[in-house]
């Protein structure tokens, strides 16, 4: 119970903020507009309800034929998007499979990767991603970019669009396009599979692009030389004597600081059982701590050791620029899950409690925030166009194994076993993502 009125509190307090009350007067105002759209019956032809979700869609869709003017450019990038498609939907079904396989062997303990609020992307809600306005319109950016695609290669190809909208549960959170489904039906495979593919093609494109972009960002920036604390070692002299993280370093014996190097220097005539007295500032607080220095972990010097990390901003540079190459980039799809101190170290990406202007100087302001949607952009564009990749319906990828699956048994006149095929992998990659997610759990309830 106690434990109820806690999480009670903390509610309360979250709403009584400026950013709690602009929350819930956003929700204030799309409750109202709801209602009245509902029971008003008005603009009828542009409104549709899918449950508590708005979608306002138009008719008005003829800037998409502004790209036919390019269509063989156009035909050939979502040929190459396709193949690309495959490769990956090949990649993804067999890692699931290798995956569930391990499972069955290993038998892990649930994590917080497969805790519930975990399981979808909703920025604020997924542990793993901040719930800012720089990833919420990253979000939108890679929806309407995914959508687009359909539209653009739907008129490529031939195929009319009937309309194009946003969905709406209090912010964007969506678009669509509505091909003619008739048109549809009868284009050819080719054209359908080049359709399919285009939303996942520019999610790579503009994931990609948006990846190469955070990394020329970062490399503008000028590392300070500030002495910032990361972190302290466990039960080092530092750990014992209460030294905070995230805190500058300002003097040492009296001695003002005001880079690294000199903390090495103050401290090269020192010996192991000195004592030293660090003066630090934390949120405009001063505070002194005292030392009694150790030895350094293998001897590696004859000076005392104090059991701080600091924050090394050229070497935060250059590990941003390591990463221009096609496995650098594959990392960043894992850094949000990962652990590891150059993860940690990469919260100028914009992971919750991120403080890169402390150790690193932006070159104008709003650069920060440029690069959150850099990352942010390339990491659920990346994302959602693998996960559409599956072999299964109803995604992109399943429909254009669907059409590649028909085209081949029409060769042998065996098309009739088609959404056999199909259906059975569908329920084979859906049953494998589920087991994936629940048998953990079972494991240890078990």
């Amino acid at each position: 119970m106690l434990e109820r009125m806690d999480w009670v509190t903390d509610a309360a307090g979250a709403l009584s903020t400026p950013l709690g009350r602009l929350v819930l007067l956003l929700v204030a105002i799309y409750v109202v507009l709801v209602v009245y759209l509902k029971r008003s019956g008005r603009y009828a032809d542009h409104v549709l309800f899918y449950g508590p979700i708005l979608a306002l869609k138009t008719t008005r869709v003829g800037f998409f034929d502004i790209f036919r003017r390019i269509s063989s450019p156009l035909r050939l990038y979502a040929s190459l998007g396709v193949v690309a498609v495959a490769l990956v939907s090949f990649f993804v079904a067999f890692s699931l499979l290798f995956s569930f396989q391990l499972l069955l062997v290993t038998r892990p303990e649930p994590t917080q990767i497969i805790a519930p609020q975990n399981i979808l992307l909703i920025p604020g809600v997924n542990e793993f991603v901040p719930g800012t306005l720089a990833v919420w319109l990253a979000l939108v950016i890679t929806l309407v970019v995914h959508e687009f695609g359909h539209g653009i290669l739907s008129r490529v190809e031939g195929i009319r669009v009937k309309a194009a909208g946003v969905l709406l549960a209090v912010i964007p959170i969506g678009a669509f396009v509505e091909p003619d489904e008739e048109e549809l039906f009868k284009a050819p495979r080719g054209a359908r599979m080049r359709m399919y593919g285009a939303g996942i093609t520019n999610n790579f494109v503009v994931g990609l692009l948006s990846i190469l972009l955070m990394i020329a960002l970062v490399g503008m920036v000028t590392p300070v030389t500030t002495p910032i604390i990361h972190g302290v070692y466990k039960d080092s002299p530092a750990y014992n004597a209460s030294v905070p993280s995230n805190a500058v370093v300002v003097a040492l014996n009296g001695t003002p600081v005001h880079a690294r190097d000199e903390i090495g220097r103050l401290l090269s005539p020192s010996r192991p059982g000195d004592i030293a007295e660090l003066t630090v500032e934390a949120s405009g607080q001063r505070s002194t701590h005292r030392l009694v220095l150790a030895p350094w972990p293998g001897n590696v010097s004859a000076s005392g050791f104090m059991g701080i990390e600091y924050y090394d901003g050229a070497a935060l540079q250059a590990y941003v620029r390591q990463s221009f190459n096609p496995f650098g980039i594959l990392q960043y799809l894992f850094m949000p899950f990962n652990p590891s101190p150059d993860a940690r170290a990469l919260r100028i990406l914009g992971f919750p409690g991120a403080s890169a202007s402390a150790y690193l100087d932006a070159p104008f302001v709003g650069f920060w925030t440029l690069v959150h949607l850099c990352f942010w952009s390339g990491w659920i564009n990346l994302n959602v166009g693998i996960f559409n990749a599956l072999p299964m319906l109803p995604f992109d990828g399943g429909y254009i194994f669907k059409e590649a699956v028909g085209s081949l048994l029409a060769r042998i006149r065996l098309e009739r076993l088609s959404p056999y095929i199909v259906g059975g992998l569908s329920w084979l990659m859906a049953v494998t993502m589920i087991s994936l997610i629940a048998l953990p759990y079972l494991f240890q309830f078990f």
